[in-house]
């Protein structure tokens, strides 16, 4: 085994991890965050930032603003979560991962540390990211929210611009049951004299985020109600619109690190290629086909069924697993009811029984057969479909990282 690998496998080890766990290790407060910062040297406070949460496509609207600042030529340091097929892919310098040895290096620098303040997983990876960003001399770090947003590792940042996607039911048990209380939870990272930057309204959540702003003296934008011109992006999901309208508004609230909008449309033309974004619409094959898309949540998959649907006519293929904290119910009814379902779970311990997720398909009257993993849900799908056909791989971001492994690793 590679010292990379023993060092993941440690890393992995210490703590519940909420990627593959849940809930057990949410923090409730940033008392060991800044306590590690402090260790740390704070490098929080060495570079410039850009801060984006949301409830979805906070992760797509990060890799556009980087791409678009990576035109411009900028040094640009990218922080998201989760990875998919590879740790390294969380902590990016203008689109490549951190190395190996820097991971190694970090861990073995700092582990007396990580296990005297008994660090959470995502403590651990953010100290690490700003260290990262700090040791490379980044112009301008782009930094995904983990999880809501006010008590959330990344917050302890005070940014160039605090921007908030939308807004909807997801993560409730941490949370809030409202999407007012989440608003409330993801409005957090709002600070005084940073602009902050909302991408879609909701009736339930503007006053919500207007409070919030008045209160810690932040000027507030809603994204969906500037006049923006939107250009071609490769991000093929039709939600990417108002991801875009989100990254424009973002990079036009600072005036630090100024974007040509040549600049913009071909950072926009070249997000995949240039961060190396994955899972988000990916289309994998044509005959049959295929894509993949990491939509988790009612809101999510809402928008990625409207455009599979709406693509082609030949029969659907639908490999579908999901993670135990989401509503499978509420979701399911959401798929279209002429698909054929290859039922599985991604090989995370939150993962839904397979067995619990065709039995909630069977009740709403879903063709479905059960598979013990993705890639023989996956194989099966490919062997029943014709080149004319339809595959979606989704559900959770974790079906589609194991689609993405070779199929002995996941």
């Amino acid at each position: 085994m590679s010292r990379y690998a023993e060092t993941l496998d440690w890393l992995f080890a210490q703590l519940p991890v909420f990627q593959r766990t849940g809930g057990q290790n949410y923090k409730i407060d940033l008392s060991k965050t800044w306590a590690f910062m402090e260790v740390l040297g704070h490098p929080e406070k060495d570079f410039p930032s850009i801060h984006i949460g949301g409830t979805n496509g906070k992760g797509s609207t990060s890799h556009m603003v980087a791409s678009c600042l990576q035109e411009a030529g900028y040094r640009v340091g990218l922080y998201t979560s989760p990875h998919l097929v590879d740790y390294r892919e969380r902590i990016r310098l203008n689109g490549l991962p951190c190395s190996e040895e820097f991971v190694v290096d970090f861990v073995e620098t700092w582990r007396t540390h990580l296990q005297r303040l008994e660090l959470s997983f995502f403590e651990m990876s953010v100290g690490m990211a700003f260290v990262y960003f700090r040791d490379m001399h980044v112009d301008v770090a782009v930094v995904e929210v983990g999880m809501g947003g006010r008590l959330d590792s990344t917050n302890v940042l005070h940014p160039l611009v605090a921007a908030v996607t939308n807004i909807d039911l997801d993560h409730q048990a941490f949370l809030g049951n409202t999407r007012a209380a989440i608003a409330g939870e993801k409005a957090g990272i709002f600070k005084p004299g940073v602009p902050a930057i909302v991408g879609e309204r909701h009736p339930e959540t503007d006053a919500v985020f207007r409070s919030h702003a008045a209160q810690v003296g932040a000027s507030l934008q809603f994204a969906e109600d500037l006049a923006v011109t939107l250009t071609p992006t490769d991000l093929l999901g039709s939600y990417q619109a108002k991801n875009q309208r989100l990254a424009r508004a973002i990079l036009a609230a600072q005036q630090v690190f100024p974007v040509s909008e040549d600049e913009l449309a071909r950072g926009l033309l070249h997000v995949a290629e240039q961060t190396g974004l994955q899972g988000r619409w990916q289309v994998v094959s044509q005959e049959p086909f295929t894509v993949l898309d990491t939509a988790h949540n009612v809101h999510g998959l809402r928008e990625t069924m409207a455009q599979f649907t709406s693509m082609g006519k030949g029969p659907m293929h639908i490999v579908f697993g999901m993670v135990g904290d989401k509503d499978a119910s509420a979701a399911l009814e959401l798929l279209p009811k002429d698909a054929k379902y290859y039922f599985c779970a991604p090989a995370i311990p939150r993962a839904l029984p397979v067995e619990a997720l065709t039995i909630l398909g069977e009740a709403l009257g879903l063709t479905s057969c059960a598979y013990p993993n993705v890639h023989a849900a996956w194989g099966a799908a490919q062997s029943a479909a014709t080149s004319a056909d339809r595959i979606y791989i989704g559900g959770s971001t974790f079906v589609v990282a194991d689609a993405l492994k070779p199929k002995s690793a996941s």
